[in-house]
C-alpha cells in the first residue's frame, strides 16, 4: 500500500514504521492516523512481522504533537468526536495489537507523540529526546489516552504535575520515571531497538500475544486481569508452539517456533 505521511520497512522479521512529515515535526493528522492505522493493522496480520518499530523522520521529532490547525475550530460536539475516534483508531488500537510494538522516540515526543509512545509496548529513546504533555498550555487536556496511560506508567503524582505543568522532561528523567526502558545515542537508537526486537522474534509469537492480552487486562475496568491470565495460559496448551517449546526444551534443542 502506498503512503502520503508514513514510510514501512521489513526486514528480519521486524517491520518498522516511519511517520515521514518532518516539516511538521511529524505531527499527526487525520490523514496520518489513518495511515498508521492500516500500517499497523497490515503488519500485525502479516505473520512474518514478529515485532513493530514505529519512529519519526528526520532528527528532531517523533512526533511533536497533534496538527492544531485542523481542530482549532472545533466544538465540544466535535472535540469528543475527534477523541473517540483516534483513541479507537490509533491508540487503542496499537495498545491491544498482538504483535509487539516498540516505539524509537527520536526527539520531541510531546502531546499526541507521547500519547502514541505510550500507546506502544514500550519505549526506547534517543538521549536528545523531549517527553511532554503540553495540553493545558492550549487551553485543552491529552484527548488519546494521555491522561489514563501516563499515571500507569509513572505514576498518579508525577503524571499530575507533568500534566498540570505541560512541561517537558528529558529522556534520562523518563527513564527515571519508567516512562522508557532505555536511553542511547541518537545514531544507536534504531540498532539498539533492532536487537531488542531480535531477541522477541525468537520467542513464541502466539505466548506473547497471549502475554500482551493479560498484562493489558490489568488495566481494564471491569476486568480480572488473573482470571484472564489463567484463560491465556490455557488456551496456550492448545497451540503447535506449546508443543514445539516444550518438546525442544526436553530435547534440549533450540524451539522452531510458527506462531500458531
Amino acid at each position: 500500500m502506498n503512503y502520503n505521511n508514513i514510510l514501512t520497512a521489513f526486514n528480519k522479521g521486524i517491520t518498522t514504521i516511519t511517520i515521514n512529515r518532518p516539516s511538521k515535526l511529524n505531527a499527526l493528522n487525520k490523514a496520518t492516523i489513518t495511515e498508521l492505522h492500516e500500517a499497523f493493522k497490515q503488519a500485525d496480520t502479516d505473520k512474518n512481522t514478529k515485532v513493530i518499530i514505529v519512529t519519526g523522520s528526520g532528527e528532531k521529532a517523533f512526533v511533536a504533537g497533534a496538527d492544531i490547525s485542523e481542530f482549532a475550530h472545533f466544538d465540544s460536539k466535535k472535540g469528543k468526536k475527534l477523541a473517540k475516534k483516534g483513541q479507537e483508531l490509533l491508540f487503542d488500537f496499537v495498545e491491544n495489537l498482538g504483535t509487539p510494538t516498540i516505539a524509537a522516540i527520536n526527539g520531541f515526543a510531546l502531546g499526541g507523540g507521547l500519547e502514541l509512545a505510550m500507546a506502544c509496548h514500550f519505549r526506547v529513546a534517543s538521549n536528545n529526546a523531549k517527553m511532554g504533555l503540553p495540553e493545558v498550555s492550549l487551553g485543552v487536556i491529552p484527548g488519546y489516552g494521555g491522561t489514563q496511560r501516563l499515571p500507569q506508567l509513572i505514576g498518579k503524582g508525577r503524571a499530575m504535575e507533568l500534566i498540570m505543568t505541560a512541561g517537558m522532561i528529558d529522556a534520562n528523567q523518563a527513564l527515571s520515571y519508567g516512562l522508557i526502558n532505555h536511553v542511547t545515542a541518537p545514531e544507536e537508537l534504531l540498532t539498539l531497538c533492532e536487537k531488542i526486537a531480535g531477541k522477541i522474534t525468537r520467542n513464541s509469537s502466539v505466548a506473547i500475544s497471549a502475554a500482551i492480552k493479560a498484562i493489558n487486562a490489568n488495566y481494564k475496568d471491569g476486568t480480572n486481569g488473573f482470571d484472564v491470565e489463567i484463560s491465556e495460559f490455557g488456551n496456550c496448551f492448545d497451540t503447535q508452539d506449546f508443543t514445539e517449546g516444550t518438546t525442544a526444551f526436553l530435547e534440549k534443542r533450540k524451539a522452531e517456533f510458527v506462531g500458531e
